[in-house]
């Protein structure tokens, strides 16, 4: 599930997934290159290094929480922000 709603000066996207979740002993390296939660020679890891990057750049943020079924990213993007 994807939602965008306006909260002050931001706009809060809000993307939802119900799969397996990140384990704990990742979540603090996710937004690293190269890091993936993919088996070996199934993912690149840099998706989430990309989009660290995009919301640095906007001045924005971005937040994860994630247990097993249910995973949650919110990003604060400023109003106006280019």
């Amino acid at each position: 599930m994807i939602s965008a709603v306006h909260e002050g000066d931001r706009v809060l996207v809000r993307v939802i997934d119900d799969g397996p979740g990140i384990p704990d002993h990742m979540q603090d390296r996710i937004f690293e290159p190269f890091v993936t939660t993919k088996g070996e020679g199934k993912g690149t890891g840099l998706g989430l290094d990309v989009v660290r990057r995009i919301v640095q750049r906007l001045n924005a943020e971005i937040e994860l929480e994630s247990r097993p079924g249910f995973t949650e990213f919110l990003v604060r993007l400023p109003i106006g922000s280019s």
